[in-house]
């Protein structure tokens, strides 16, 4: 039994104490205490509210950037198409333009050379012409009785004609 009355004393005390720094604290700390925890419980719910609505940003926002990037891609394939058909147009109107000049330069040139044809040919006309007017001239310049001696005369003139 003596060993529990010093220890009787020491129970009481420490109670004693217990209950004097439960009383001041309940009496002047326990509300801030309890606000100061409320506080840090709501702002930790702010902050994960915050949080999750960032979140749904991101993902609102990447959703965003991928239709972007879709119409993006889908614009770009259009602009390089029509890029495309707009060098195909011009290639076959340079063809077509080409072949149409080309056409008239031969046409032009065909009627040239038609052309130079027919001067040639009247040129030649003439010569022949004035040559049958000339050995006509020297033929009857000079009389001959003779058939056989006209006839070799003719064919002399001729000869003549031909290397000229």
């Amino acid at each position: 039994m003596d060993l529990l009355l010093p220890h009787l004393g020491l129970i009481f005390w420490t109670l004693l104490s217990f209950l004097i720094v439960f009383f001041i604290l309940k009496k002047f700390a326990w509300k801030q205490i309890i606000d100061g925890l409320n506080e840090r419980e709501s702002n930790i719910a702010n902050s994960i509210a915050s949080a999750e609505k960032v979140k749904a940003e991101m993902a609102q926002l990447k959703s965003d950037n991928e239709s972007l990037l879709q119409s993006a891609r889908e614009e770009r394939a259009n602009m390089l198409k029509e890029a495309k058909e707009i060098k195909d147009k011009m290639i076959n109107d340079a063809k077509e333009e080409a072949k149409a000049q080309a056409a008239k330069i031969i046409n032009d040139a065909n009627a040239a050379i038609h052309q130079q044809k027919m001067a040639a040919l009247t040129d030649i006309k003439n010569q022949v012409g004035k040559m049958v007017v000339e050995v006509s001239e020297k033929i009857l310049r000079r009389e001959l009785s003779d058939k056989a001696q006209q006839e070799i005369y003719i064919s002399k003139l001729a000869e003549e004609i031909k290397l000229n």
